[in-house]
């Protein structure tokens, strides 16, 4: 997994854990080749880069690939990414509870090395044609001198996954982000319109939720007027994961991986509690996505660590590599539930991504009971125990499904969505 917070998978000793490292702020209103947005489309070519594939090229005939119809605003931020190539475990037997809370403080620190693709967000609109006045938001990938092959492989295959996964009008999922055209520059750079449904993603929204804490404890004013109503974050959180999970269910059921699942994967339309009403999540960057029809499997420069993981685990079969490679989606989907039933419940700086990945993985070996003793007995982490223990423990059940060492014996994501914790029956 690239894009996600959480990509390390519990076999690999120097696991390719990558994420995403978000630098938005306030970018001045220009467009990338430091001409204003009204002059953008002089400087464009239609081509669009994955029409190189006569496959990709008949489901994306429908999307906008002429660059006349978009204009470009400000520069929103940009994210590259970043390999942890230290994976390093210790021994915790006989260690007291303060001595594995010590232990958990310094797995805080990890070797990394930063990737060469630099991606680009830009704000912008529709300008011609039936969806005049859209707002989009552009992600750039850049050409191949400065990116090299990996950033067009990694363009040409978000688009075509989701123009395979929009090929049926009449059957669009609402928790997947919306693709509405694709071109490249002259300059070789592969530019992604999508339906500007949100700017803040599950990471953000749990990052405001744990500043929050922090300022109730200090008497700050909170942000987004996010309080401690734990009752609203709950069931905030859990339409939160819920919509995650449908469009995991959708593409699977469509013979699509997200295999990058992380919180920065999940754009939302509103981080405010109190709306939990109208709260739409939906799964981004699909650069990482695989094909897992049968004549598809084992094939994908971008999916070979795939499987060849599997085969490690003992999947030669193609159904049996399709079963691994659905596990896989659940494995990863369960860190981002994990992430989310703690992070939002936990002041800031208390626990984060890599921390509680490590925590899960290395120090308890994915056992969820001795996961839950650990939590129990340290105070910052009591609202988190609260809301995996509803129900009688139906978070810390349905989590240790997800992340069952064997993946044979992961849920499907259409399991995940019934199970009484995620449909809120616990609540």
């Amino acid at each position: 997994m690239i894009i996600s917070l959480f990509h390390s998978h519990h076999a690999c000793a120097t696991s390719r854990f990558c994420r995403k490292l978000s630098s938005f702020g306030h970018g001045e209103s220009a467009s990338p080749f430091g001409v204003g947005p009204s002059k953008i489309r002089i400087r464009l070519k239609r081509r669009n880069p994955s029409l190189r594939s006569s496959t990709a090229a008949l489901t994306v005939m429908a999307l906008m690939t002429d660059p006349n119809y978009f204009q470009v605003g400000r520069l929103v931020g940009s994210y590259g990414f970043v390999n942890i190539t230290s994976y390093s475990s210790f021994q915790t037997e006989g260690m007291s509870t303060y001595d594995r809370i010590q232990e958990v403080d310094k797995l805080r620190v990890q070797n990394v090395g930063e990737g060469q693709v630099k991606i680009r967000i830009y704000e912008g609109r529709v300008i011609q044609g039936r969806l005049q006045g859209t707002n989009v938001l552009f992600k750039v990938y850049p050409g191949r001198i400065t990116g090299g092959t990996e950033s067009d492989l990694m363009a040409a295959n978000e688009l075509g996954s989701h123009a395979s996964l929009q090929e049926d009008p009449r059957n669009i999922c609402e928790n997947i982000q919306f693709l509405l055209g694709a071109f490249e520059t002259i300059t070789g750079e592969q530019w992604l319109a999508f339906r500007n449904d949100g700017k803040f993603s599950a990471a953000d929204y749990a990052k405001f939720a744990s500043e929050n804490i922090s300022k109730g404890l200090s008497n700050s004013s909170p942000i987004f007027g996010l309080g401690q109503n734990w009752k609203a974050r709950r069931y905030f959180v859990i339409k939160l994961l819920n919509g995650a999970m449908n469009g995991l269910a959708y593409m699977h059921e469509n013979d699509r991986l997200h295999q990058s699942l992380g919180p920065s994967s999940v754009v939302m339309n509103t981080v405010i509690e109190r709306d939990e009403a109208v709260l739409v999540p939906r799964l981004r960057d699909l650069a990482f996505s695989v094909d897992i029809r049968y004549s598809a499997i084992g094939d994908g420069p971008l999916s070979q660590d795939l499987w060849h993981r599997a085969t490690s685990a003992g999947a030669f079969a193609p159904f049996e590599k399709r079963a691994f490679a659905i596990a896989d989606d659940i494995y990863e989907a369960g860190f981002l539930f994990a992430y989310l039933a703690f992070v939002p419940f936990c002041e800031a700086g208390i626990i984060d991504g890599i921390s509680l990945q490590r925590l899960l993985e290395s120090t308890f070996r994915l056992d969820l009971s001795s996961v839950r003793e650990y939590c129990i007995a340290d105070d910052r982490l009591a609202e988190a125990v609260k809301f995996l223990d509803l129900g009688n423990g139906a978070g810390w059940e349905l989590l240790q499904a997800m992340l069952n060492p064997d993946y044979k014996q992961r849920p499907i994501a259409q399991a995940v969505l019934n199970h009484r914790f995620m449909t809120g029956a616990v609540l």
